[in-house]
């Protein structure tokens, strides 16, 4: 069995504050060695997630190097600070809406996306594009059937329609509006 080391005296504490405060990288190492299974015991009991919390802990040493000049021994141990530090940042990820949009999601893997079998190409006649084109006027119609169904570039439509390309431009834009429309009211 694991025995969770001994956390460090006061007096060890204080004199790894004055080498974090004096920016010494290598005290930042031997924060992590001491005192990160016990900051990630702390944190998992927040998140209940092991991957979340190995991700609060890095995030929450990375803020403990950044504002040490705000701890104050006057205010309770270093590792107490540390472990507030951490599970602060551990509430304000849980109750962040992104958290809360990544919670509601499954991965690919497991959500039901994985069993549905692809379609085997892309047909626009399934969903009845080509029938609200009929509602279409004349002159737009013929755009989309070139761009949309033909496979024809704006610049090949606009040669082969004999027109500029900024008018190929303007009735494509407004098929696609009216089509909107019409697709709204279905």
């Amino acid at each position: 069995m694991n025995a969770t080391p001994a956390l460090p005296s006061a007096a060890d504490e204080a004199a790894l504050v004055q080498r974090l405060l004096a920016r010494d990288e290598q005290a930042l190492r031997l924060v992590q060695e001491r005192y990160a299974r016990s900051l990630l015991t702390a944190i998992q009991r927040l998140v209940r997630d092991e991957m979340l919390a190995q991700d609060v802990l890095q995030e929450g040493l990375l803020k403990i190097w950044l504002s040490i000049a705000s701890y104050d021994p006057e205010r309770g141990r270093f590792f107490t600070w540390m472990v507030r530090v951490c599970c602060n940042h551990a509430i304000d990820l849980l109750r962040s809406p992104r958290q809360r949009f990544h919670q509601g999601t499954k991965s690919l893997e497991v959500g039901a996306a994985q069993q549905a079998p692809a379609p085997v190409g892309f047909h626009p006649e399934h969903i009845g594009v080509r029938e609200l084109t009929l509602g279409l006027k004349p002159t737009q119609r013929e755009v989309v059937e070139l761009l949309y169904f033909g496979g024809c570039t704006q610049v090949e439509a606009a040669e082969q329609l004999g027109i500029p390309l900024a008018t190929v431009k303007t009735r494509a834009r407004a098929a696609l509006l009216a089509l909107a429309r019409v697709a709204k009211v279905r």
